[in-house]
């Protein structure tokens, strides 16, 4: 279990994050939501080490993440940020083999190199292997990226993370759901998924349970059905909705009003 407990960020004198809790256990997906602002991001960045709480404690299958070595760590988490800058002409096969890295080949052995073209195919990009990385189009970037990642987590062990920051963002509607049912499978997989997203319906169509920020605090958590209501999407986004029973599937489905703005957050 992937598990922050009581994380307070502060920078600058400006608070982040105060006193938000979450868990993400193998089997489920989990979807952090939120305007703009809410800490989104810095939450998951918190999760995955990238930056050091100021208050509260971030354990890893029971460990703080300090305690873990960091190759080992790498082997069975895996982070896919909003941007990957990657400028030099590596091939999209040679991007994939570096999710590789942590394991015992590196990405040279003919293991690693199967390994990262079946990831190329899950992640619906296998007939650009040979392209130049440098040369995609940024939602092809963004699924080239996943692969890497998800090559670095392929091989199966006890507990497997998987952490999205707005995998979804310059993706169009097809792609969308195409990522979201990759993590979803991957669920069902022994691995734990947390993805911050902006849209909510697809969290509501993929997520098990739902942590939803406002303004660096926890405004409600649990799932899509309880979370997703009328009053608690106006009250964080200052958005009037309409929340209605999907029609075709067993989740909520969010309608904004937009002709009823009440007011800005």
């Amino acid at each position: 279990m992937l598990e922050g407990i009581d994380i307070e960020v502060i920078i600058d004198a400006n608070v982040l994050l105060e006193g938000v809790s979450i868990r993400v256990q193998t089997g489920e997906v989990v979807a952090i939501l939120g305007p703009n602002g809410a800490g989104k991001s810095t939450l998951l960045r918190a999760l995955c080490g990238d930056i050091a709480p100021t208050g509260g404690t971030v354990r890893m299958n029971g460990l703080p993440l300090a305690d873990w070595n960091r190759q080992a760590m790498a082997r069975v988490r895996g982070v896919l940020p909003q941007q990957s800058t990657l400028a030099f002409p590596f091939t999209v096969l040679d991007v994939a083999l570096m999710g590789r890295s942590p394991h015992q080949h590196g990405g040279d052995s003919a293991g690693d190199r199967a390994i990262a073209l079946a990831a190329l195919e899950e992640a619906g990009v296998r007939y650009l292997a040979d392209r130049f990385y440098t040369t995609l189009s940024g939602g092809e970037m963004q699924r080239v990226q996943l692969s890497r990642v998800l090559a670095q987590i392929w091989e199966p062990g006890a507990c497997r993370y998987l952490l999205l920051d707005e995998p979804t963002a310059g993706l169009d509607l097809s792609h969308q759901h195409h990522i979201l049912g990759v993590a979803r499978r991957l669920a069902t997989q022994d691995v734990a998924v947390l993805a911050v997203l902006h849209d909510l319906n697809l969290a509501a169509q993929y997520a098990d349970r739902v942590l939803m920020l406002h303004r660096g605090s926890t405004a409600a958590v649990g799932p899509p059905e309880q979370v997703l209501e009328s009053n608690m999407v106006q009250s964080v986004f200052g958005m009037p909705v309409s929340v209605i029973p999907h029609p075709y599937m067993s989740c909520p489905l969010v309608l904004p009003l937009a002709d009823r703005i009440v007011g800005t957050v």
